[in-house]
């Protein structure tokens, strides 16, 4: 079934959901901006938030690790940084697995950027080493494990087999199978976005029930070439290959008014995470704009 993202916001505004969103704040970083971050997660009993940091006129970033203090999210300590954008995490078979967006010149041409996706494991952040790397070109490679231990594993290749950006599938038994091959040449999952448009899985997770369920982004322009990006949830079905109850989940005017990287990034989410809390609610946190980080309570889409 394809979704798209006019009849998806029709829905999300029929709905009329509650959204209560909070402005992150961060410091520590001087002038740049924090955003794109992750979900809290643990690492050694500590809560951590990682961040991209950039500066307001680049796309060359940092990837920090923020604890909070009083209110304002400042880096912690003693910990690695990554020279990567769009940080995320999850656990596999007890390690935790980190990645994010490597950015470099390309070699014979200054003026263009080549990117890919890098993927680091270890105990901790201060134990992460490199494992592997996606092909050339592609974000939004993300990991989740399922309850007899298998690997799934979201793709969204992009050009002649995925046009502007879609989704595809496959699994591994272990971590050690992961590599840039094994990944461009993963199935794509049943149409799900319309040509012109896309999107990708941001995080995935497995249920009670073994239902791989997935908070992911689907993206348009409009006529004047301005992006407009919107956090989604749905559920895969692995046996047959199929996304179904795609949704938007909040939108940008949920949020309050703020500076943007560029003119046509204003009315831009960026689903980082979620963290699933009491009666029924859950936590979203967004990039927004692509110069600041938020969170929203919201429903929770999988209930």
């Amino acid at each position: 079934m394809v979704y798209p993202v006019n009849e998806l916001v029709t829905d999300y505004k029929r709905r009329q959901e509650e959204v209560k969103t909070e402005k992150l704040y961060f410091t520590g970083v001087g002038e740049k901006d924090v955003y794109n971050i992750t979900a809290p997660f643990d690492d050694d009993g500590q809560t951590v938030i990682a961040g991209r940091v950039e500066g307001r006129d680049t796309e060359f970033s940092e990837v920090v690790f923020f604890i909070e203090k009083n209110g304002v999210w400042e880096p912690r300590e003693n910990t690695k940084m990554f020279s990567l954008q769009d940080p995320f995490v999850s656990k596999i078979k007890g390690e935790l697995v980190f990645g994010g967006v490597e950015v470099f010149e390309n070699p014979e041409n200054e003026k263009q950027l080549f990117w890919r996706t890098v993927f680091y494991r270890g105990k901790n952040i201060n134990s992460l080493t490199k494992f592997a790397v996606g092909p050339l070109g592609m974000k939004d490679i993300r990991l989740f494990e399922y309850k007899d231990g298998k690997i799934g594993i979201f793709t969204r290749p992009q050009g002649e087999k995925g046009g502007r950006g879609i989704i595809g599938y496959f699994s591994i038994a272990s971590l050690d199978e992961l590599n840039a091959e094994i990944i461009d040449a993963a199935p794509l999952v049943k149409a799900h976005f319309l040509n012109e448009e896309w999107g990708g899985v941001n995080e995935a997770y497995v249920n009670e029930k073994g239902q791989v369920l997935a908070l992911g982004h689907i993206a348009s322009f409009d006529e004047e070439g301005n992006r407009h990006y919107y956090p989604i949830t749905f559920e895969y079905v692995p046996s047959i290959n199929e996304i179904r109850s795609m949704k938007i989940i909040a939108m940008r005017s949920d949020f309050p008014d703020g500076d943007a990287k560029r003119d046509d990034l204003v009315d831009v989410l960026f689903s980082g995470g979620l963290k699933f809390i009491e009666d029924g609610k859950a936590e979203l946190y967004v990039g927004v704009s692509d110069a600041e980080a938020h969170k929203a309570v919201i429903p929770n889409p999988f209930l």
